[in-house]
């Protein structure tokens, strides 16, 4: 079986475990659910080489009905050939567009905003959707988690790049 295919296995165990768990009325039930959740924490380990307890610990801080995280990301032009990138740390520096995960009580097109201001020093605003991705559909490293990815069109109005940011982190029109 593809890799992609167990992941998505995992995943969708994940979710019913954790819907399982949320909803179950008796202890059978709940013990069930719980060897769902950690048969799907053993495929997730044997995909990504991360320890079992981690995935394990990961997957048992979720609680309520699992639906996917959004990922929302602002795309910032200058002129016709640059665009605003920066280096994630957790992706061992490897170049993205600023964003990350959306924010509890913010639009789609205020994370955008602030995650551009966050990393790169930059006042923009959000014009427009241009797109909204199933990441699973596209190439990424193995997550726990089903994620869609926005992409929001920013204009800058100001600021200036953060400068320790970018010496520190990575921060650059490309």
């Amino acid at each position: 079986m593809p890799p992609e295919q167990l992941l998505s296995h995992a995943q969708r165990l994940q979710a019913i475990a954790q819907a399982g768990i949320t909803y179950a009325s008796n202890s059978y039930d709940l013990e069930r659910y719980e060897e769902i959740r950690s048969i799907s924490a053993q495929l997730l380990q044997e995909l990504t080489d991360e320890p079992y307890e981690k995935i394990l610990r990961v997957f048992s801080s979720e609680i309520g009905y699992q639906t996917p995280k959004v990922d929302v990301r602002g795309v910032v032009f200058r002129h016709d050939d640059e665009i605003l990138m920066v280096q994630e740390k957790i992706d061992g520096n490897k170049w993205t567009l600023p964003g990350g995960w959306a924010d509890i009580g913010y639009t789609p097109f205020e994370v955008a905003v602030k995650e551009v201001k966050e990393e790169s020093g930059l006042i923009v605003e959000a014009v427009r959707l241009l797109g909204l991705l199933d990441k699973r559909k596209h190439e990424h490293p193995p997550q726990p988690w089903y994620a869609y990815k926005v992409f929001i069109l920013c204009e800058c109005l100001g600021g200036d790049l953060l400068q320790d940011y970018v010496r520190n982190r990575g921060c650059a029109l490309v």
